[in-house]
């Protein structure tokens, strides 16, 4: 993929994987690798955020003597990731318009 991918969509793709069961960091990272090309160094500092803005909580749960450390999507996580997905179909439909010539008047 050659263009950037932003903050806010990795954070609203984070979101919306963990609205479908809690995670632990690395199997994060393996999950939206598989449609991003992004690295550990740059998801554990989305998921550093995501918990300081309380839209992911954490726990730890022991897993072959050590512990791992599992996020979940909070209810104000929910309503985030709702106000990721509007503003990206306005963003979608924006660029679409330009792309396809239908911005014209």
């Amino acid at each position: 993929m050659a263009i950037q991918v932003s903050t806010e969509i990795l954070e609203g793709s984070v979101l919306a994987l963990l609205t479908k069961q809690d995670y632990y960091g690395y199997a994060i990272t393996r999950e939206i690798k598989k449609s991003f090309p992004i690295s550990e160094s740059t998801m554990y500092p989305i998921l550093r955020r995501l918990k300081k803005e309380e839209w992911l909580s954490t726990y730890d749960e022991a897993y072959e003597g050590r512990n791992r450390r599992y996020y979940q999507i909070t209810d104000l996580g929910k309503k985030h990731l709702e106000q990721i997905k509007v503003n990206w179909q306005e963003l979608k439909a924006a660029t679409d318009a330009i792309l396809e010539g239908k911005n014209e008047e």
